[in-house]
This record gives C-alpha cells, structure tokens and sequence, in this order.
C-alpha cells in the first residue's frame, strides 16, 4: 500500500518544471477552495425559498454533527496512526508552505469529503456531485503541491463516509430536539434582520 501511495504521489506531485499558472491553480484551490463549506452552510440558514427553509436548517445541523464527528475521527486517526507528510521526509517537491505534522488522513480533505457527501445523501445528488468535484480538486492540488499523499485524501472520504453515517444514526435520537432548541436562539439573536427581511425567520 505504501508503494502505490508513493507511486501516485510521484505520478501527480509538481516539479519545478510545472507551469506557474498550474501551481498558482493549485494553490487557490488547495488555500480557499474549502472556504465553500462555511459559506454554504451560512447561507443555507440564513436565506432560501420560505417553503425549504426548514428542510435547509435540518440540513445544516445535520452536516454540522457529520463535520464534528470527522474532525474528531481525523484527530484521533491522526494521532493513533502518525504518518508524516512526504516532505518531511524529504520525497518529492513542496510547493506550498505548511506545518510537518502528521498528513493521515487530510483534514482539508475530510472537510469537503464529508460536506460533499451530506449533500449527496441529504439534499439532491448534483449538489453533491458539484461538492464532490470540489473534493475531488482539492485533494488534487495538495497532493500536486506536495503537502499529502494520495492515501490521505482516500482517507478524508472514508472517514466523511465514516461520520455520514453516525450522524444520520444520531439526527434519528436527537435532531429535533436540536432544531427545536437552536431556532428560538437564532431567531432572538438574529430578531433584527429577521424584522427587516435580511434574513428568513
């Protein structure tokens, strides 16, 4: 397993003879690619048709548990199982600065991953797919800029699929009861835009 993950690694990794416009590609998306999960989530609260609006949240609160729950995973496979990024061992090139901790599995991975498949199993399947295209980008251009493995992003999905699924078994014990807790809060934190038609009640 080590071999293919060196050998795919070496097959997409950059070199100093790589386009500049690759790299700079590569590093818009590897940096601020991910920066669709805060927003979507933000914005699928906040605005949508009055009729999808519940369904939105329901959504959102159900992602967010999945993300929580695949952080968690990651830390604790990453800390479990420690695997160095390829860098730090000094194989291939490194294109994009970052810390030498450990690379299993990608956090920046198991972020899109995760959100991508929320949405595949909880909204409809071409937003999912267009998230999971994303996903799919972002793993690239890590791996591209020399900061993972190959196996990291694999790892990533996995423990998205992983988190997916604990969340759906816990929405089944205490969702509603969240929804039923947090939309009183929001809509006394957020009275003001509500009342001026910024944002949905």
């Amino acid at each position: 397993m080590e071999e293919l993950n060196h050998a795919l690694f070496t097959a997409i990794n950059a070199t100093p003879a790589s386009p500049a416009w690759l790299l700079q590609l590569a590093t818009f998306i590897a940096r601020d690619l991910i920066a669709i999960v805060p927003l979507l989530i933000v914005a699928m609260w906040l605005w949508g048709p009055r009729d999808q609006v519940s369904s939105q949240r329901a959504l959102v609160l159900k992602t967010g548990m999945a993300l929580i729950y695949a952080l968690a995973i990651s830390w604790c496979v990453g800390h479990l199982l420690p695997h160095p990024r390829p860098f730090a061992i000094g194989y291939g090139y490194q294109f994009l600065p970052h810390a030498a901790d450990d690379s299993y599995p990608s956090d920046h991975g198991t972020t899109i991953f995760t959100f991508a498949l929320a949405f595949i199993f909880w909204h409809r399947l071409w937003s999912g797919v267009v998230l999971m295209m994303a996903g799919c980008a972002i793993a690239w251009s890590r791996v591209y800029l020399g900061v993972h493995w190959p196996m990291d992003m694999l790892g990533g999905f996995l423990v998205g699929l992983l988190s997916c699924l604990a969340s759906h078994l816990a929405w089944q014990f205490y969702g509603e009861r969240m929804l039923a807790v947090i939309n009183p809060l929001y809509r006394a934190l957020f009275a003001l835009p509500i009342r001026k038609g910024w944002t949905q009640n």
